[in-house]
């Protein structure tokens, strides 16, 4: 069963910078599908970013500029690179990844029902 843990999550101020990392087991990286979300009290889960195996990545309007998604196919590892932070992104961030049956991901790679497998999450708070 694949299994993906994020850390890396905390408080910062406005302006500041955070690194998320999801460490993910039992996977494999063929037609793979990674991707963040990010869900805030009160509000549904949001579409952040995502990188497909051939490391394409699309991102929400909210964070384009701002954010990073990355992967490490040897360490098995996504990332998410947040630089100027805003309080509006203060959020639980989700890790989440699906695995075919094509090579590139969703058209609506946003919608959460595209991913089969998820983490727990981390928290991420952005004071003003």
């Amino acid at each position: 069963q694949v299994q993906l843990v994020e850390s890396g999550g905390g408080s910062v101020q406005s302006g500041g910078s955070l690194r998320l990392s999801c460490a993910a087991s039992r996977i494999t990286w063929s037609n793979s599908c990674m991707a963040w979300f990010r869900q805030a009290p009160g509000k549904e889960r949001e579409g952040v970013a995502t990188i497909d195996m051939y490391y394409s990545t699309r991102y929400s309007d909210s964070v384009k500029g701002r954010f990073t998604i990355s992967q490490d196919k040897v360490k098995n590892t996504l990332f998410l690179q947040m630089n100027s932070l805003k309080p509006e992104d203060t959020a639980m961030y989700y890790c989440a990844a699906d695995f075919g049956p094509y090579n590139y991901c969703a058209a609506d790679w946003w919608e959460d029902y595209e991913y089969k497998y998820w983490g727990q999450g981390t928290q991420v708070t952005v004071s003003s």
